[in-house]
């Protein structure tokens, strides 16, 4: 699998889309910081809704409420992440497709998109299904701490992403 990752990454770089962002010199910074704001988005939404439920933040207001207000920021905001991602793969695929760190996060992000729509699930058929019965708290409390646990993960996997050269494994 590891050479087959390599060719296409190899074929990717050498695609004129590929050439076009590593050539014009502000599309990479200009990429990565709208990258790094979405980032600060998604992190913040997700942070309002999880920190809601394991009852730290907005006790005041309904579980409901809060996922409805922040949930949609997550999935819009991820969009424009793809984007983002997306072009940065592109323009510097050898950077992260072998990449550990690369691989790790995305391998978070799924995990945190599954926890986001196991949750979003539940609200949808009852605003109160969180809060229904001790057994669903204390599950919607290990998708909130398991989700803030990733979403940090995602972060620091991320940064780390350019200090691992995969290019002498």
């Amino acid at each position: 699998m590891t050479s087959s990752v390599q060719a296409f990454s190899e074929w990717l770089a050498a695609t004129p889309l590929s050439m076009q962002i590593k050539t014009v010199d502000w599309i990479i910074p200009t990429v990565q910081t709208i990258h790094i704001l979405s980032i600060s988005i998604v992190m913040s939404a997700a942070a309002m809704v999880d920190l809601r439920v394991l009852g730290v933040l907005s006790r005041g207001q309904s579980l409901a409420a809060v996922a409805y207000r922040f949930v949609p920021w997550i999935w819009w905001t991820l969009i424009v992440l793809f984007l983002s991602g997306s072009t940065l793969i592109i323009g510097e695929p050898g950077r992260s497709l072998r990449n550990p760190a690369f691989i790790l996060k995305m391998s978070m992000l799924t995990a945190t998109l599954v926890l986001t729509l196991l949750f979003q699930r539940g609200l949808r058929h009852n605003d109160r299904f969180w809060e229904d019965s001790p057994g669903r708290r204390i599950g919607g409390r290990l998708i909130a701490a398991l989700s803030l646990l990733f979403w940090v993960g995602i972060v620091f996997a991320g940064r780390w992403i350019a200090y691992i050269d995969v290019h002498s494994t």
